[in-house]
């Protein structure tokens, strides 16, 4: 059911944790499965220099977070606005349509993120 990639990310995910120097933190979540996302970002010279994340929810919603973090760093504000949904799912070889809600829960951080910076 799930990628290489997927759980490639699930079992060894990148950029875990607090960031304890974030310029900015988000919680978002979906209430429909209940997936939890803890979006913690540094920005510096217009750019988000670091990342992490803390998620409560399925496999698929960690996989995603993690990539998120990942395609945020050296981000801009506008080039953090442009990483959509099915980019998540593509970088992790396609999200089953099961758990794309994963994806949108990490575009909903972004949102979030960009609203509060």
């Amino acid at each position: 059911m799930f990628t290489k990639a997927i759980l490639e990310h699930f079992q060894r995910p990148h950029n875990t944790g607090d960031l304890l120097d974030a310029s900015t933190i988000v919680n978002v979540s979906n209430p429909v499965c209940g997936d939890t996302l803890r979006l913690s970002v540094r920005i510096a010279d217009g750019r988000i220099e670091a990342a992490r994340f803390k998620t409560q929810g399925c496999v698929a919603a960690i996989a995603a977070s993690s990539v998120l973090t990942d395609l945020l760093i050296g981000k801009t504000r506008e080039e953090a606005r442009s990483i959509t949904a099915q980019q998540i799912s593509h970088a992790l070889e396609g999200l089953p349509a099961a758990t794309f809600h994963a994806a949108q829960l990490c575009v909903d951080a972004i949102s979030a993120l960009l609203k509060s910076t």
